[in-house]
């Protein structure tokens, strides 16, 4: 489990993140990794949402350097079950963006369009422009997924994709995009419950799906899958992260952390004028 951990561990000054990172094929048990937060490691909630403003004022400010630069591009890839909080991190993490610059792409069903073509080409299309943010609510990933758990194509087909994901991840980050993959880990208790919520919460009702109910008895099948997907995927330049996220607020901060690292590594700049701003007069 500590092989494949993002410690995040807080001063009065900074957040330091420890990254430990998987070796490539080494084995992934969900079931020995806490949704609820690192073992070693806990913080005040109080002292986190305090925290996790900061982090949020600086994604804010280092987005607007990345569209202004226009050189590198972001892609931010969510996974989890359903109910793991995609919608929410969306939301909370990238709330001062500029939207200008912000943009989330759905992978729900494919067309009849869609599949029609490889199965990556819907994907493609979406993937972030130079200066761009980009976060995939599901991915490719689903392809592995979904189509693996109910046995829409032979695992002939599918388990040949984790080559070609690799592939294409590689492709994307050899032109310039930066790629950050999140499982949003939670237990399946914190599902239940967050699905009771939904039900009987009128203002949330419209985001229950009976199909849910449906979805669950294949939990065990899906966490197979998971794994493996983690396994085979995780590579130095499209890293997964497996964030602990039964406690929102917690989910939050460690992801906006990371985020807030991995851009500040750009070492962005904003771009000189093509003119001299000293002899500008405006009457």
């Amino acid at each position: 489990m500590e092989d494949f951990q993002e410690f995040v561990m807080f001063n009065t000054q900074e957040i330091v993140m420890e990254k430990i990172h998987l070796d490539p094929g080494q084995k992934v048990e969900l079931s020995k990794i806490s949704p609820t937060e690192i073992p070693e490691f806990s913080i005040d909630r109080k002292d986190a949402e305090e925290k996790f403003l900061q982090l949020n004022s600086e994604i804010e400010k280092l987005q607007e350097l990345l569209y202004a630069e226009h050189k590198h591009q972001l892609l931010v890839v969510l996974q989890a079950m359903d109910t793991g909080g995609k919608d929410g991190v969306i939301r909370h993490v990238f709330d001062r963006v500029n939207p200008q610059g912000v943009r989330v792409a759905n992978f729900k069903v494919p067309t009849n369009i869609e599949l029609d073509h490889d199965y990556l080409w819907r994907i493609h299309k979406q993937t972030p422009a130079k200066g761009e943010i980009v976060i995939f609510n599901r991915s490719h990933y689903e392809d592995v997924l979904v189509v693996r758990v109910h046995n829409l194509v032979s695992r002939e087909v599918w388990s040949k994709r984790y080559t070609h994901i690799n592939s294409f991840e590689k492709l994307l980050h050899d032109e310039g995009t930066t790629i950050l993959k999140f499982y949003l880990h939670i237990d399946k208790d914190e599902q239940r419950n967050r699905l009771e919520a939904r039900l009987n919460d009128p203002s949330k009702q419209w985001k229950f799906n009976p199909g849910d109910i449906k979805e669950r008895e294949l939990w065990n099948d899906y966490i197979e899958a998971y794994e493996d997907v983690i396994e085979k995927t995780n590579t130095e330049y499209a890293p997964w992260f497996i964030i602990p996220a039964n406690r929102k607020w917690y989910r939050n901060l460690v992801i906006a952390s990371i985020l807030v690292d991995k851009m500040k590594g750009l070492k962005m700049k904003f771009p000189d004028p093509i003119f001299a701003p000293q002899e500008v007069i405006i009457k």
